[in-house]
């Protein structure tokens, strides 16, 4: 069974939660950088990217975040987890975690009134994916190696790269589960190649 921690310092934790705990895996709510040694995979919620660095930053999360990706286990971010893993955003350089070659613009879709919910093909998931925007940020790059997983109104919503999966969206606010589903099976995969390897 996959370990998968859900970062806990703001945010939809507990619906990520039951998620990944609904479909198989067993959930831990990470609140201490040494935490992330007992975990196969991660979610990066969705919240407030501001606020959520300023806690990265305050309970010295940064490095062991970004050695956890270099480390090559999955990592999963939504929305505000997206932008924590951009490789640059469009109002400063650099981005924080930069787990995925991509250029992400933050609150794309306007403010918290203009959320709304839709249905998305999301490739290799669903074709009638239910998705819930708030603040949602926009991919308006990726690189060469970046798999663009769905699009809504021309715009890249969902992407993937080797390891690492991100979505615009809250998946974790809707009845369906197929994107924790789909990560679950990433991280499993992971954990798969790792025991091949070291027989």
């Amino acid at each position: 069974m996959a370990t998968i921690g859900v970062l806990s310092l703001q945010g939809a934790v507990s619906e990520h939660v039951r998620f990944l705990e609904n479909n198989g895996a067993l959930a831990k709510e990470i609140k201490r950088p040494e935490q992330l040694k007992e975990i196969d995979g991660l979610v990066l919620p969705g919240g407030e990217s501001t606020t959520m660095r300023k806690l990265i930053d305050k309970y010295d999360f940064l490095e062991p975040l970004r050695a956890f990706g270099e480390a090559g286990k999955p990592v999963f971010g939504t929305c505000a987890g997206m932008i924590l893993m951009a490789q640059s955003l469009v109002d400063k350089e650099e981005g924080h975690l930069g787990f995925i070659d991509m250029v992400v613009e933050r609150n794309a879709f306007g403010r918290q009134r203009e959320s709304f919910e839709v249905h998305l093909n999301v490739a290799g998931i669903a074709e009638d994916l239910q998705a819930v925007f708030i603040r949602a940020p926009l991919v308006k790059e990726v690189g060469r190696d970046v798999e663009v997983l769905s699009e809504y109104g021309g715009e890249i919503v969902a992407v993937k790269q080797g390891p690492f999966l991100a979505c615009s969206y809250h998946p974790e606010l809707t009845d369906d589960s197929r994107m924790h589903a789909f990560f679950i099976k990433m991280v499993e995969e992971k954990l798969a190649t790792k025991t091949t390897l070291s027989r």
